[in-house]
């Protein structure tokens, strides 16, 4: 083989490499009811879908029913390079790609143990991120930085920032999108 063609060929081969450290996985904010529908487009335009599955078991007017329900209504992974933004935003059914500012990479990892949750057998089920008593940290706003417990009380949610020494506290009413857990660095799914 020549230099030259030797040199093309390598050139090939980087740019497949770069290609390929382009792609990450990213949510899809599903419309309402779709997550299955856009799981398939998704596929059938050459994009990795990820749509994580639960089994659940249902009432019907005359037997019980074991279905299939997505674990995270409204959303659909994908893993695919930005560069594919406007493909994936033109499937119908998809809303937006998921990120406080822009869209944001999902760890593998995250995905991963997802993916191995739901083929196991054991039941598996949507938990709410905010957990009453975990630690939570402003992202947005004018209280950006403080950091404190997060509680539900009364319908409403609260930030709870304590003076340990004298044993005090205030709660402060917060909304769920100006806040993430404590030490969290990405978006979360709302």
């Amino acid at each position: 083989m020549s230099s030259l063609a030797q040199s093309r060929f390598t050139g090939l081969d980087q740019a497949s490499r770069d290609v390929n450290m382009d792609f990450h996985w990213y949510a899809l904010r599903t419309n309402g009811h779709h997550e299955k529908r856009v799981h398939e487009r998704l596929a059938g335009v050459g994009i990795e879908p990820f749509l994580p599955l639960t089994r659940q078991q249902r009432q019907w007017s005359d037997r019980k029913v074991l279905t299939e329900l997505p674990l995270f209504p409204g959303y659909c992974f994908a893993r695919f390079s930005l560069r594919n933004r406007l493909t994936i935003m033109q499937i119908s059914g998809v809303a937006g790609i998921v990120g406080s500012v822009g869209p944001e990479v999902i760890p593998d990892a995250e995905l991963e143990a997802i993916r191995t949750a739901c083929e196991s057998d054991r039941l598996v089920q949507c938990m709410d991120l905010f957990v009453e008593g975990m630690q939570v940290e402003i992202v947005s706003g004018p209280l950006r930085g403080l950091t404190g417990q997060f509680i539900h009380h009364a319908g409403h949610d609260y930030i709870v920032l304590r003076v340990q020494l004298i044993q005090q506290a205030v709660a402060m009413h917060i909304h769920r999108d100006e806040v993430i857990p404590h030490g969290s660095s990405g978006a979360i799914l709302r």
